[in-house]
């Protein structure tokens, strides 16, 4: 069974990833910052991580960056997950660590399509 962590502060944005993702087989764990997400380090690695990029206490992309300094993170890819959907955003956040991007209001398949393109990319 897959494995992600999906890191989302808002409650509704969680229940729906996590919904679909569960429903899909995968297992799911949550953080709603960054210290939450510390927390997380030493449980399994996940095959795939959902970034909020815009949480209370740190950006998504310093959490990118801090997850892609951990080795066991080499083949986890980190898919942003924002309502950010300006010109140049889904740029600045594969630039920034992120390996997919996806907008808000969420779109199951885009979801789904995105972390499998990131997981085959990431696996080489």
């Amino acid at each position: 069974m897959p494995r992600a962590w999906v890191i989302e502060d808002n409650d509704l944005n969680f229940e729906l990833v996590d919904f679909l993702l569960v429903d899909a087989g995968w297992e799911v764990a949550r953080a709603r910052d960054g210290a939450e997400l510390d927390a997380l380090f030493g449980t399994a690695t996940p095959d795939a991580v959902l970034l909020d990029m815009n949480l209370p206490d740190v950006s998504g992309l310093e959490l990118a960056t801090r997850l892609r300094t951990r080795r066991e993170f080499d083949l986890a890819p980190i898919v942003a997950v924002t309502a950010h959907a300006m010109q140049g955003d889904r740029e600045r956040f594969l630039a920034g660590g992120c390996d997919a991007y996806v907008s808000k209001p969420i779109d199951a398949r885009t979801l789904f399509g995105e972390i499998e393109s990131a997981r085959n990319r990431r696996r080489g």
